[in-house]
């Protein structure tokens, strides 16, 4: 059994939207999309085009990051540090005086990004554990994550 206790900030959830925006399809083709029109710009000094990448490669950080900020201020959740408790059953989380607990055969990828180990519990949710609040433990998530998800699910880097 593994607990932690972690702290939500603008920046880790920033990190997630991030990673999680990107890596969807409609991000990938919007990037792909602005760059194009960068490109197109250059080529025809039509710079009207230049302007309209910027912007389409530009909109979704800055929007991620204002709603980040946004998120952080006003959900309650994340006014107060999450328990976690990873153990053979799956993960727990409390939050207050609420607790949920998720089963490792319903969680849906594990993966890493440079700040952050994330745990989705569904396609489009995720439990984020900061790398620089985990310190000496973790390995000890990494290890337990990989223990218990079958290692197609499992993106994690060092």
């Amino acid at each position: 059994m593994l607990e932690l206790t972690v702290k939500i900030e603008a920046g880790d959830l920033y990190d997630y939207m991030l990673r999680h925006s990107y890596n969807s399809p409609a991000g990938i083709v919007g990037s792909a999309f602005g760059a194009i029109l960068i490109l197109f710009a250059l080529a025809t000094k039509q710079w009207i085009f230049i302007i309209l990448g910027l912007v389409m490669l530009l909109y979704l950080p800055w929007t991620l990051f204002l709603k980040s900020r946004t998120q952080i201020l006003s959900n309650p959740a994340f006014q107060e540090p999450l328990r976690y408790t990873l153990d053979d059953e799956g993960l727990c989380v409390s939050a207050g005086d609420q607790q949920e607990k998720l089963a490792w055969e319903y969680m849906h990828k594990a993966v890493s990004t440079s700040r952050s180990i994330i745990l989705y519990t569904s396609p489009v949710n995720g439990t984020i554990f900061p790398k620089r609040q985990l310190g000496d433990k973790q390995a000890a998530v990494v290890e337990m994550i990989s223990t218990h998800m079958p290692p197609g699910k499992v993106k994690i880097r060092a």
